[in-house]
């Protein structure tokens, strides 16, 4: 239908079912690309179902119902009928049921299966973490043996010198010494000094016999513990003095507070 419906009467019918052949489906068609009749219809609907409940109750005869009992159990045994045909008909299709039967015992294995492959990798994850915490502690143990083997041989060789840091005056109370080998290439400091005050911390320095102080270790004492380090010592230097002084949190590039502790070499 490529118009609306002339007549409004029309949505009444087709609500109540009295609607035929090509009048049923031109409306049929035109309701399905219409929003403005397929509300009319609704509300045609409406309509019927609002009649249907006014309208009085009455019962059917004993005859009717009799008809319409004889008449479904027709409909029903032609449905099963139909039914076990269909079923015959698909029979020769599924007879081969082997991939069919396989399946029940199949689905639940490789459920299985995808599990514990699941399992196995999140172990595997677990002792990949494991064996990479260990090798790390290995790691760390090695290098503290190293350091100890170090210290020890710098402590134990005859040309090793040691400096005593003495405290200055009106500085923090505190007391280090400084081990040095020349022919080692490596120097110690040991020491226990006060907290540095706020936004403070400690520096030692190298003093050379020719040239600028250099860095050797920025430290932030805790009390009650000792600070300990070892570093390089750069080749051909000549230490003339060892000094700790107070600098700006983080240290600085050349010395610019003041001395804490100091030794010559």
């Amino acid at each position: 239908m490529s118009a609306h419906p002339t007549r409004e009467e029309d949505f009444d019918l087709y609500a109540l079912g009295a609607l035929e052949g090509d009048e049923k489906r031109a409306i049929e068609s035109h309701l399905a690309q219409c929003a403005e009749c397929a509300q009319k219809l609704a509300e045609a609907r409406g309509r019927v179902a609002m009649f249907a409940f006014a309208s009085p109750r009455v019962d059917p005869s004993p005859a009717v119902k009799q008809r319409l009992m004889a008449q479904v159990r027709t409909e029903a045994g032609a449905e099963r009928a139909a039914a076990a045909a269909s079923t015959l008909r698909r029979a020769p299709e599924r007879a081969p049921g082997f991939f069919s039967g396989w399946r029940a015992v199949l689905v639940p294995a490789f459920a299985v299966l995808v599990i514990a492959t699941g399992l196995l990798l999140l172990q595997n994850r677990r002792l990949d973490i494991e064996l990479a915490a260990l090798h790390a502690a290995a790691e760390q143990q090695q290098k503290q043996l190293d350091e100890a083997r170090e210290a020890a041989d710098l402590i134990g060789a005859n040309d090793t010198v040691t400096v005593s840091l003495a405290q200055q005056p009106g500085q923090p109370q505190g007391t280090a010494h400084v081990m040095y080998n020349m022919k080692m290439g490596k120097l110690m400091f040991d020491g226990e000094v006060a907290p540095a005050p706020a936004a403070k911390s400690y520096q030692l320095w190298v003093i050379p016999s020719d040239g600028k102080p250099i860095n050797a270790g920025v430290f932030n004492p805790v009390t009650g513990h000792a600070d300990h380090w070892m570093m390089d010592m750069p080749p051909g230097l000549s230490p003339k003095m060892f000094a700790v002084t107070l600098e700006p949190s983080g240290g600085m590039p050349q010395p610019t507070g003041p001395m804490v502790l100091m030794g010559k070499a």
